[in-house]
């Protein structure tokens, strides 16, 4: 049986990121909500571990999420996280308490005394803090195993049962040996090899669906992202011609994308490539729409009948295929996990589809390891490391209604600020416009203007859960800023995003 970690998800912000870490070791995790799986269901699934995140709430709060304390007698390995380190003593029979004045946020010095989960770490360094509760008192059968200036009990363990708890995130790149720690639960605790490889995955994901697919017809949405470039490849591999790549020109892509896409997949990976121009079906669908959510509803809704017309054209298709990733899955909420916005793959799809079967070969992978698949599928650099770019496409980069006209000023936008960000040599793992709702007055020549403005938006992630706004250099900003607003009639003002994730998310909306 392969090695799993779950990784039970109380709300905390950091629960993909948890995951995330877990997987850098080559062990599986994956996350579930508190609420979506039992503990005999635990038993039964054969986890190695069990991960229990951090959140918002306090645990002495009747309606904060609680678990069944019957989870601690299972005999597999639990690590506690923040809210997650309260919960288990909660549970356990300890004490939590407001920690008032004591309350801790931030990198924070913390000291340990001797167990296992502090293998290969000295005595003391440095955690990150984020709480207002503390460990009062730890159950009896709990001992101290670490303290800070202000909290006395910054992690806790009871041995013999392989039950863990830290107040701190090990998580986050801020607690100085944080990966060590996870290391050392996953290993020396778990008992887990590290067994979990993308060469593998690949391998036996060809095979499984050259079984599985095999004498079906199969369709596959393509944008020419990373991921449904990833997915169409994979597929390709194990069904070759059976596989039809349908490409929807929805109106809503970048800058000559379209031609790029096409000629990409046609001419160097020989894929059964159907382009689709629905450009004016799905602009008049998004006439008027400004919410979010709502264009999101729409364009997902709107890809399924266009795939539904184009299958119909094509005789029998008995399965479609989409590029759904990990974290889709977790923010669209999946199970009754918390939604932070829907992802067309996931949460935009209609209740009703005219196709047998929905299939998401990439829906366990998280971004960085779609990456490793595209380079194990020998997928050029170039594809394989292009940018996020969200499936509603500029829909969700244009705040308010979309019209022709606002996406014409949206592409000519992106394209200045991504050619002067990659003439100056700047660095950022994603960087893009947005056209806001926002008019402001300027000046050109001697006459007054009123016109919009443009967003620029450049983040420094490397799992894409969370971000840092990137520090680009004055002198690009400078140009890029000068160029939009002699380049792109109507655009009279830029500004910068320097908003990291969280609290906000990479894209506007």
């Amino acid at each position: 049986m392969e090695e799993k970690i779950l990784v039970l998800d109380f709300g905390g912000q950091y629960n993909q990121l948890i995951a995330r870490r877990v997987r850098e070791q080559h062990v599986y995790a994956e996350i579930k909500p508190y609420n979506g799986i039992t503990p005999q269901q635990i038993q039964q699934a054969g986890y190695q571990g069990i991960i229990f995140t951090g959140g918002p709430n306090s645990v002495y709060d009747p309606k904060s999420p609680h678990y069944d304390p019957a989870i601690l007698e299972l005999g597999i390995p639990i690590l506690g996280i923040c809210y997650g380190a309260q919960l288990m003593a909660y549970m356990a029979g300890g004490r939590v308490d407001s920690a008032k004045d004591s309350s801790e946020y931030g990198k924070t010095q913390f000291y340990t005394s001797q167990s296992l989960l502090w293998k290969g770490i000295p005595e003391s360094s440095i955690c990150w803090m984020s709480h207002t509760d503390y460990i009062a008192q730890a159950p009896e059968s709990f001992r101290v195993i670490a303290h800070t200036d202000k909290c006395p009990c910054a992690a806790m363990c009871d041995e013999a049962r392989k039950l863990y708890a830290v107040q701190f995130h090990p998580e986050v790149t801020h607690t100085q040996f944080g990966k060590q720690i996870l290391t050392n639960f996953l290993f020396d605790i778990c008992g887990c090899v590290g067994s979990w490889k993308m060469e593998d995955f690949v391998a036996r994901s060809i095979e499984t669906y050259r079984r599985k697919l095999e004498g079906k017809r199969v369709l596959l949405a393509l944008s020419g992202g990373v991921d449904s470039s990833v997915a169409a490849v994979l597929l390709h591999k194990a069904i070759g011609k059976n596989l039809v790549c349908v490409f929807v020109d929805h109106g809503l892509l970048r800058k000559d994308e379209a031609d790029f896409v096409e000629h990409t997949f046609r001419q160097i990976f020989d894929l059964n490539l159907i382009r689709v121009n629905a450009q004016e079906r799905f602009l008049t669908k998004l006439a008027g729409v400004t919410e979010p959510e709502k264009k999101r509803k729409i364009i997902g809704e709107e890809f399924i009948r266009v795939f539904e017309q184009e299958a119909k054209k094509l005789g029998k298709i008995d399965v479609l295929v989409q590029g759904t990733i990990y974290p889709d899955v977790v923010e669209s909420g999946a199970g009754d996990a918390s939604t932070i916005k829907s992802h067309h793959n996931v949460g935009g799809l209609p209740d009703v589809i005219a196709f047998d079967e929905i299939l998401e070969p990439l829906r366990e992978l998280f971004k960085d390891e779609v990456r490793e698949v595209g380079t194990q599928l020998g997928i050029p650099k170039e594809l394989v490391w292009r940018q996020p770019f969200p499936g509603p496409g500029l829909a969700v980069r244009i705040i308010g209604e979309i019209t022709w006209e606002k996406l014409e000023l949206l592409r000519q936008a992106d394209a200045i600020f991504r050619e002067e960000l990659e003439k100056g040599g700047a660095s950022a793992n994603q960087y893009f416009a947005v056209l806001t709702d926002v008019r402001s007055v300027g000046v050109m020549g001697d006459d007054r203007t009123y016109g919009r403005t443009i967003a620029l938006r450049a983040v420094t992630t490397d799992d894409f859960m969370t971000a840092e706004w990137t520090r680009l250099p004055y002198e690009v900003l400078e140009r890029a800023s000068s160029r939009i607003t002699n380049e792109v009639p109507g655009i009279s003002r830029v500004v910068y995003d320097i908003t990291s994730k969280p609290p906000a998310t990479v894209e506007w909306e």
